[in-house]
């Protein structure tokens, strides 16, 4: 994702209000909040996690992610694409069964470090089939997210509450 991207993201997480009344509701300056508008500075960890608390925005998470990491889903925008709730919902689905299918056909028996030529291609191909899951599965929580004004920073601490429940993270 492009930093116009995170700067598109900015903009739509104003939603209408103005650089002075984010930039009150995050308690810093008007001109840091047009500068990061801008791609001249940086947003800083704190400022991200106060708006992704306040806002969120699943497309300002997909930005940010990828702008502090350079890993992670980028918003599809592209001519090809639909992001319809049905037409998401029906490739999410394609995406996980051709996952599935890859997972199902790679042995994962022997140690990775002893794949041999012929092994590890097999492997990427599953990985890059993960990779187009999670791209669809992050587009699909995106659009149901935005039409129900789900909040998808709550979504995924409700997980998080859920995995400490079980046992899985402290």
């Amino acid at each position: 994702m492009k930093k116009s991207q995170l700067t598109h993201a900015m903009r739509e997480v104003r939603n209408g209000q103005t650089q002075e009344q984010l930039a009150m509701e995050l308690n810093v300056s008007r001109e840091l909040v047009s500068k990061i508008e801008n791609g001249r500075v940086e947003m800083a960890p704190d400022i991200s996690r106060k708006l992704m608390k306040r806002k969120g925005s699943p497309r300002l998470a997909m930005a940010l992610r990828y702008e502090y990491t350079g890993t992670g889903t980028t918003l599809l925008n592209g001519p090809n694409v639909d992001l319809h709730r049905s037409s998401v919902r029906e490739k999410t689905i394609e995406e996980a069964e051709e996952f599935l299918a890859a997972l199902k056909a790679f042995s994962f028996a022997k140690p990775l470090s002893n794949l041999s030529n012929w092994e590890r291609p097999e492997l990427e191909k599953t990985l890059e089939e993960g990779v187009e899951l999670i791209t669809a599965i992050e587009h699909l929580l995106l659009i149901v997210c935005e039409e129900t004004g789900i909040n998808f920073t709550d979504v995924w601490q409700n997980h998080h509450t859920q995995l400490m429940a079980k046992g899985y993270v402290q």
